[in-house]
C-alpha cells in the first residue's frame, strides 16, 4: 500500500530541533550547519507513524570512498558548494545496521531520515545565495532520497525573522526517477493532538 501521510507527535522531533538550532546558531558561511537523523516508526494503514529519532555518525568528511563519491559524482552534478565537507551527510553503515537491528527488536522499522535546511539564501556566503532553500527538497535531496529508497524523507527548515528563529517541516516520498520534473511526492503531516 502506498503511504500518503505522516503521523507525528511533535515532541518526537524535540531532540532533533535542539540539535538543528545548535548547529544553526554556531554556523558560519564557511561552515554550514548540518543536522541529520534516522526516523523510526511503523506503517499504519496508509500512513507512517514516526515514534523515535536516532542520531548517527557522519562519515562524510572521513571515509575515502565517500570523499571519492562526492568528488566524482556529487560535485560535478550539483555544484562546487558540495566540495565543502560540511555539506551533506553520509551515515556510517555499521551504525545504521545497529540502529536498524535495535529498531526491529522494539517492533519498529527505519522509515527514513530527517535533515536540516537553514535559510542559507540569507546567511550563507554571497556566491551561494541564489538557491532559495526551504522545507522543499533541493535537486541534491531528490538524488539522495531516490538513492536511499526510504519511504519517508523529512526536512526541517530553520529561518531567522525579526530576531527570532522559526521552523517548518516537510515530508516527502522519494521520486520514482530523480531526473523527473515532478520530483518528490509531498506527504501530509498530521500532528497528534492531546486529548483532554
Amino acid at each position: 500500500m502506498r503511504t500518503e501521510a505522516v503521523l507525528l507527535d511533535s515532541a518526537v522531533l524535540s531532540d532533533f530541533l535542539v540539535d538543528a538550532i545548535r548547529e544553526y546558531t554556531t554556523c558560519t558561511p564557511e561552515l554550514p550547519p548540518r543536522s541529520w537523523a534516522v526516523l523510526l516508526g511503523r506503517v499504519v494503514g496508509d500512513a507512517m507513524r514516526v515514534e523515535r529519532v536516532r542520531f548517527a555518525t557522519n562519515i562524510r568528511e572521513t571515509d575515502v570512498r565517500v570523499l571519492q563519491e562526492f568528488d566524482s559524482t556529487i560535485v560535478p552534478r550539483f555544484g562546487a558548494c558540495y566540495a565543502n565537507g560540511r555539506r551533506g551527510f553520509w551515515c556510517e553503515p555499521r551504525e545504521l545496521l545497529r540502529i536498524t537491528t535495535e529498531a526491529e527488536a522494539q517492533g519498529l522499522e527505519v522509515l527514513g531520515s530527517i535533515h536540516l535546511h537553514p535559510d542559507w539564501h540569507r546567511i550563507g556566503p554571497l556566491h551561494e545565495r541564489g538557491l532559495r532553500v526551504s522545507q522543499e527538497p533541493t535537486p541534491m535531496d531528490r538524488h539522495l532520497f531516490h538513492g536511499s529508497g526510504w519511504p519517508l524523507n523529512m526536512i526541517l527548515y530553520l529561518e531567522r525573522r525579526e530576531g527570532r528563529l522559526y521552523h517548518s517541516v516537510g515530508a516527502w516520498a522519494p521520486p520514482d526517477d530523480p531526473e523527473a520534473v515532478t520530483g518528490c511526492r509531498a506527504l501530509a503531516i498530521h500532528l497528534e493532538t492531546p486529548e483532554g
